[in-house]
């Protein structure tokens, strides 16, 4: 938690991140002089992402911070930009990018992007207990603890999140009861290590052809994917009016305020239900359906794909996959607010083991996309959908192309469904290691 940041009004942080986007965009729309080289390197998403986080460093603005009031009470303040845009504005962009998607098309893309899905999990599992021996061959007392306060259990949550979200990361830190007051030390590392694996992953977007070239990739199923979505677009485009502009909002919001009844009403049964659940393993395992935002994102995905059924699909011709790409990058700059790049090296220990552990996710993505010849493409999403769920997982998709975004949200909401189980597995490695 750091000091009052120089802006704190939500209103001025909102039109910094809108004025950062803006810049990126004029520049990156430039055909002569250093911009366009520029962005032949560095992805404008990728400075979507890391512009709003140079602006935390600086401290203009923040995503929390104290201050301390006349009595002498300490006060903790945050801002409300990413909830709105991961809330209303996610959901809504899955939406209108959905529209004009065949669903047919997504699965004739075949078994390797579930493949590499499993393989982004399988490098989390055996990622975590890795990092604790090689960690523990110079710095010990960095994963040593006992009871509560072992470092393997606090790293259970980490496990948590990075295979299936915060539903599963709040389960396992009452699964494995990691002290609380310690709690925040792997919150930190979840943040900046998965901030700066999506930073990798964004730049290598940029170098998508030369990395499948690389790996020898197929990406054909893909590009049929793309040309069909874009021929279809084509065939519908026309100059959007008023009325189709209209349209677009309320099938977006209507669609967003249909999938949050839904979630209000169903996260709360579901959490009665399991919470009946005798066994304390299989409880825990079915702990992200009481979560409100799995069952947004699920039902908004759903009902988006039941429309892509109906003429509404019509309205990808008037843009609406456009509007939807705007409130992506609005995600995008309020995700790269969180991040203060000078806290890196505020805790090195933990740091240096989530980094270790996240290399190892990386490494055997790799190997095995070489192996099985599988694009970029499913590298980066496989992974995103286990490092950063269904809130980055879909903008990795869509920044390939936003006909694409659906299948980050599918592989996501799968990460949820065996987060709690992959990463208690993942736990007991990580204990052994610890021990021996």
């Amino acid at each position: 938690m750091q000091e009052a940041p120089l802006f704190t009004d939500d209103t001025i942080v909102f039109g910094l991140l809108m004025l950062t986007l803006g810049f990126i965009f004029y520049t990156e729309s430039l055909k002569t002089g250093f911009w366009p080289k520029f962005y032949k390197i560095v992805p404008g998403l990728f400075m979507a992402y890391m512009l709003p986080a140079v602006l935390t460093t600086l401290g203009l603005i923040a995503p929390e911070w104290e201050t301390t009031s006349e009595s002498g009470e300490v006060l903790k303040h945050s801002t409300n930009l990413y909830y709105v845009a991961s809330r209303y504005l996610l959901p809504a962009a899955l939406v209108l990018m959905t529209l004009s998607i065949d669903l047919k098309a997504v699965f004739n893309l075949g078994w390797k992007a579930l493949v590499m899905f499993l393989t982004g999990t399988l490098g989390i599992v055996i990622g975590g207990p890795i990092a604790i021996l090689l960690v523990s061959m110079f710095s010990p007392e960095t994963v040593g603890g006992v009871g509560p306060d072992a470092v393997w259990r606090g790293l259970s949550t980490l496990a948590g999140s990075w295979i299936g979200g915060g539903a599963n990361q709040t389960a396992m830190l009452e699964i494995y009861g990691y002290n609380q007051s310690e709690y925040g030390k792997m919150v930190f590392v979840d943040i900046v290590v998965a901030n700066i694996w999506m930073a990798i992953i964004l730049i290598g977007i940029g170098r998508s052809k030369i990395i499948d070239k690389w790996l020898k990739a197929d990406n054909s199923a893909i590009e049929a994917l793309k040309d069909k979505v874009t021929t279809f677009a084509k065939s519908v485009k026309r100059n959007p009016s008023l009325t189709d502009i209209m349209i677009i909002v309320a099938i977006a919001f209507g669609t967003v305020s249909f999938a949050h009844i839904g979630a209000n009403n169903l996260a709360p049964f579901f959490k009665s239900v399991v919470r009946g659940i005798e066994s304390p393993t299989l409880r825990n395992t079915f702990t992200f359906l009481d979560s409100q935002f799995f069952w947004m994102i699920s039902i908004a995905t759903l009902v988006a794909i039941l429309l892509s059924f109906t003429k509404a699909k019509n309205y990808e011709g008037a843009g609406a996959s456009k509007f939807g790409s705007v409130f992506i990058y609005i995600l995008v700059a309020s995700i790269g607010m969180k991040i203060d790049l000078g806290s890196i090296f505020d805790n090195p220990g933990l740091i240096a083991v989530g980094l270790i552990w996240m290399s190892i996710h990386a490494i055997l993505l790799i190997i095995i996309a070489k192996i099985i010849k599988a694009p970029y493409f499913f590298l980066a999403v496989g992974s995103q959908a286990n490092v950063g769920g269904a809130a980055s997982a879909p903008i990795v998709a869509s920044a390939f192309h936003p006909s694409l975004a659906t299948v980050g949200v599918l592989l996501a909401v799968f990460g949820y469904a065996i987060g709690t189980i992959a990463a208690i597995g993942c736990t007991i490695l990580m204990e052994l290691a610890a021990v021996s």
